[in-house]
């Protein structure tokens, strides 16, 4: 387990890391930057750089949490890789369906093989699944995350690099929003961000915004139209409710 600085989430769990690049949102992978970082540190999980591998030790770690917490599954890759096996996606899934107490959040921009072997994966309600959406090129994965059975389907829109003017937030619970960092960081303009914003406040979708980004994100800061916007699903109202947006307040649990 991994504390983060990621503000949306408390921990980080990666019993898989590395990927490689399929679209635009990829060109300045955070993940590849750190994957280096750790392999010259000599930790043993990135010996083979950003490479996809599999971690079986990685399976029980969940287990020792006593207190349950927000994971963030696979910060370091991605869990629908190619070269993943299906047989390690489940059991996966068995270790977050085995541990309720705590919630798991996944995201993916293979959201065309996610869609394919959804159905032949459990699906507890504290399991989160979500889609990066970069622009509107990349629609369709919201098209496909919209087939998988998941509690809570949420987007992550970082980094946004143009306008979704064709979003259609039907059966979308969560949206985070943010805007590129670190160097060579794209710009992300007020008017895309607000026409999410407000697409989310018509349909009552939580909306997240993470950050304005920038080669300086901690100057940039995250306050859009004066206020931080920390909307997350309130799903203590039971699968079968309608949800709501609900403002956390917190930031990550140390």
């Amino acid at each position: 387990m991994s504390t983060t600085t990621i503000e949306w989430t408390e921990s980080t769990w990666n019993p898989v890391t590395g990927c490689s690049k399929i679209s635009p949102g990829c060109v300045h992978c955070y993940a590849e930057r750190m994957a280096k970082r750790l392999q010259a540190m000599g930790q043993p999980n990135y010996r083979d750089g950003f490479a996809v591998r599999t971690h079986d030790h990685m399976l029980k770690v969940p287990f020792g949490w006593a207190k349950p917490r927000m994971v963030f599954v696979n910060s370091m890759g991605d869990l629908f890789h190619e070269d993943v096996p299906i047989d390690f996606i489940r059991r996966v899934f068995g270790v977050m369906e085995s541990t309720p107490r705590h919630t798991y959040q996944l995201l993916t921009k293979r959201a065309g093989r996610l869609a394919r072997v959804a159905r032949s994966l459990p699906w507890p309600p504290n399991v989160w699944m979500g889609v990066t959406v970069e622009d509107n090129e990349h629609i369709n994965r919201v098209e496909q995350l919209r087939e998988v059975p998941s509690a809570v389907r949420f987007l992550s829109i970082e980094p946004l690099l143009g306008p979704l003017s064709d979003l259609n937030l039907d059966g979308v619970d969560w949206v985070i929003v943010g805007g590129e960092s670190g160097p060579g960081a794209r710009i992300m303009h007020k008017n895309w961000v607000l026409e999410i914003r407000n697409a989310c406040s018509a349909r009552a979708v939580p909306f997240f915004f993470k950050q304005w980004g920038g080669t300086r994100k901690k100057a940039a800061g995250r306050e859009l139209e004066h206020r931080t916007w920390n909307q997350m699903p309130d799903t203590s109202l039971g699968e079968a409710e309608p949800r709501f947006p609900r403002d956390t307040g917190r930031g990550p649990r140390p």
